[in-house]
């Protein structure tokens, strides 16, 4: 019975020996037959990727708040790279990829993962960039000395063109200048509370001021009403949100009007001055006096310069203040949200007059004709008029 029993148990540790000799053996053939597979996996059914620079050029846009997996999810839809894994994985570590920004780019089609990361991050990919300044005007305009300084449509044609597979592309100035003249100007994006006094103005001119001082995107390629319909969005919502709208009726005037008067003020004054040049046009405006402001005179002119020829003051025209009563029926240039302040909230004071009276831009204001002579001869002294 004892040899039994010790049998058995001999018995059960052999058994015992062969299945777990049998269970490393499954381990390690399971260890293998998984790393081959996953070898196999990786390499047949891996981040698909292109390879190489690419082959043909893209235009792309980044939007604002975009991230990596975004930009993947985007360049991938344009065929650009091939899976937003393979953007992904290229720009992982990257701490330069967080510089991109809004905005246009120009890239190729079929790019690899790593080529596109590269791409965006060149600054030369970035196209359509467009800057206005306050004070620009559509058109161009000639200094005394001859210096040209380019108007907002020139802008917009430079911001416009992009060289793609070897062709240089813009728009011209010329259609910008045509979709705007005939083109309904609601169909363009011009606000209500604007397209009234658009539409009496000047065909060629409708458009002034509308596009206020920033930075904007133009997308290359794009037909000039596309162009101007796409800046005419942007700008109108950075106007409403000066508060020209509610706040026109306040200084009794109609929100155009405002708009009007601030491309003025920001001809006319440096920041600082522009709350009392802004009041300075309107007590003219109440006892219907002519504001007689050289801006307005060179304005038609395409001349920037800070004092007018008698021949210029003696032409006639909507823009003559010399010879006009009253605000001019367009902008005349770019205004600021600075100079739409002042135009909202103009400085008190009794003032009718004032002269530029210190090189740096500074103004003398004067209430009477006499104060206003003075500053004259100081302005004249101080080398600065």
């Amino acid at each position: 019975m004892a040899a039994r029993r010790a049998k058995q148990r001999d018995q059960a540790r052999r058994r015992r020996r062969r299945t777990i000799v049998v269970l490393l053996s499954i381990v390690l053939l399971l260890g293998v037959v998984l790393g081959g597979g996953a070898y196999l996996l990786d390499s047949v059914f891996g981040t698909d990727d292109f390879d190489g620079p690419g082959e043909g050029d893209v235009v792309v846009r980044v939007l604002d708040g975009d991230s990596t997996t975004q930009i993947g999810g985007m360049l991938v839809r344009r065929g650009v790279v091939a899976s937003v894994e393979a953007f992904t994985e290229a720009a992982a570590g990257n701490d330069r990829i967080r510089s991109i920004q809004p905005g246009y780019y120009q890239v190729r089609s079929r790019m690899s993962g790593e080529a596109a990361v590269e791409r965006m991050l060149d600054p030369a990919a970035r196209v359509g960039q467009l800057e206005i300044r306050g004070g620009v005007q559509l058109d161009d305009t000639r200094a005394p000395d001859g210096t040209v300084t380019p108007g907002v449509l020139s802008l917009i044609s430079q911001a416009s063109c992009a060289t793609l597979d070897g062709e240089r592309r813009c728009v011209s100035v010329d259609d910008l200048r045509t979709t705007m003249a005939t083109t309904d100007p609601a169909e363009l994006g011009v606000p209500a509370w604007a397209v009234e006094d658009i539409n009496g103005a000047d065909p060629v001119r409708r458009l002034e001021g509308l596009f206020v001082p920033g930075v904007y995107d133009v997308a290359p390629g794009t037909p000039a009403a596309d162009v101007l319909r796409g800046l005419l969005a942007v700008s109108v919502a950075r106007l409403e949100a000066t508060g020209i709208v509610d706040g026109a009726d306040a200084v009794g005037l109609a929100p155009y009007q405002v708009l009007v008067l601030a491309s003025l003020v920001e001809k006319e004054g440096i920041t600082a001055d522009m709350p009392k040049v802004a009041r300075v046009i309107y007590n003219r405006l109440d006892i219907d006096q002519r504001l007689e402001l050289d801006s307005t005179v060179n304005y038609p002119l395409d001349v920037q310069a800070l004092r007018t020829t008698a021949e210029a003051r003696a032409q006639v025209g909507p823009y003559n203040s010399y010879a006009v009563s009253g605000l001019p029926p367009t902008p005349i240039a770019a205004a600021g949200r600075s100079a739409i302040a002042a135009a909202l909230g103009p400085e008190a004071g009794p003032w009718f007059f004032f002269v530029r009276c210190r090189t740096d831009g500074t103004s003398c204001f004067g209430t009477t004709l006499a104060e206003h002579q003075e500053n004259v001869r100081q302005a004249v002294a101080n080398g600065a008029f």
